[in-house]
Parts: C-alpha cells; sequence; structure tokens
C-alpha cells in the first residue's frame, strides 16, 4: 500500500462540467486538493483522445498530479501517462502487464466480491470499489457496495481502496472511517459552481477522518 499515496481522485466527465471549459475545471480541482486525475472519454474519437490527453498531461505535470486513462491502453501508451484503469469488459490487468510492464499506476474496478480473489485484483496497483453509492454519470454497474461493503472489502485485502459513486464532502468522511484510501469524485467537483471549493472540502474531510492525521 506504500507506493499508492493519493488521497483525492478526479474521475473527468466532460458533461458534467456544465459547457465550461474542461481544463479550466480540472485545473481549479488540481489547485483544490486533487492529486490524482482520470480522464474517462467515451464519445472521442482515438485521435481526439489523444489530443486531449496529451494536453491534460501537459497541465497536469505543472502541478506534478499523475494521469491516469480509462480503458485504452493505446491512449495510455502513447501519452506515457501514468497509469490505467481497466475494468471487466476492459483488457484485462494480466493483459496490460503483459503489453505495458512499465505501467505506473494499474487500477482495477471491483464489481463483486468474487473477483477480489482472482489474479487481475492481485497484480493491480490499487481496487476501485464502483459504486460505493449509486450515481447517474455510471449507470453499468452491477452492485452498490456501500458503507458496509467498503468495510467487508478493506478486511479482505491490504490493497489500496479507491471508493466512486456519489461521493461528495457529506459522506467522504464515512468512506474513509469505513477504510477507503482515496475517494474518486465526479460530479461533486466537475458540476460545482466552484471547482475549487468543492475539491478542497472533499479533501478537508478526507484529511480530518485519516487515523493520526
Amino acid at each position: 500500500m506504500s507506493s499508492f499515496k493519493y488521497k483525492l481522485y478526479l474521475v473527468t466527465n466532460q458533461q458534467a462540467c456544465r459547457q465550461r471549459d474542461f481544463f479550466d475545471v480540472v485545473e481549479a480541482a488540481v489547485k483544490g486538493g486533487v492529486d490524482l486525475v482520470q480522464i474517462r472519454e467515451k464519445e472521442l474519437d482515438e485521435k481526439q483522445f489523444l489530443y486531449k490527453t496529451l494536453k491534460l498531461k501537459a497541465l497536469l505535470d505543472k502541478y506534478n498530479v499523475p494521469l491516469i486513462v480509462n480503458d485504452s491502453l493505446t491512449i495510455a501508451m502513447q501519452s506515457h501517462a501514468a497509469g490505467i484503469h481497466v475494468g471487466n469488459s476492459d483488457l484485462s490487468p494480466a493483459a496490460v502487464k503483459t503489453k505495458w510492464p512499465d505501467a505506473g499506476i494499474l487500477g482495477y474496478s471491483l464489481e463483486h466480491l468474487d473477483q477480489l480473489k482472482t489474479n487481475n485484483a492481485a497484480i493491480s496497483d490499487y481496487i476501485a470499489l464502483s459504486p460505493v453509492f449509486s450515481s447517474t454519470t455510471k449507470t453499468d454497474t452491477l452492485i452498490e457496495w456501500g458503507l458496509e461493503g467498503v468495510r467487508l472489502v478493506r478486511s479482505l485485502t491490504d490493497k489500496p481502496l479507491v471508493a466512486i459513486g456519489n461521493i461528495h464532502a457529506g459522506n467522504a468522511s464515512a468512506l474513509v472511517t469505513a477504510g477507503a484510501n482515496c475517494l474518486a469524485v465526479i460530479s461533486a467537483i466537475c458540476s460545482s459552481d466552484d471547482p475549487e471549493k468543492a475539491a478542497a472540502l472533499i479533501r478537508n474531510e478526507i484529511e480530518k477522518a485519516i487515523p493520526n492525521s
């Protein structure tokens, strides 16, 4: 767990930015305390996706914030991103390791408890519980983990746990107390009137809930 020190993880969503400049929103979030960013693009073709990823990486490099690419190994490798996040309908973590042995951070979404026992989970750098609470920005999921699910998975693994799904300042502390190491946020930051302030509020709740912080 020592190599994964991140606490507030922004998962980008163009629609959630409410027609504001995507890069301005991300930069504000980073200034507010986001220390890891994932670019998630389902609507762009590969050329557009790569262009946007490269532009975002250049922005994040100024703040020493790593960039994770969702799903696309090609884009992750071409952009020299810090890593990749995959689910169970994507390229497997084992395949990622084979094709991109230099991947710095490899994230894996856990959709049901049995997957925790698989090699995919074992070789990943962090496990994402998706969603912890139902969310309108991610509807292709099987279960809602809830706080009890976070506690259960925490009791079964030493892997860093990233919670995602309808997370905001009001539930951040409870999730960290339940065992989440890092909180991944979309709408509560991207759709906020003040993304920097929203990120800062969530980051503050995380820090207060961390034991001995």
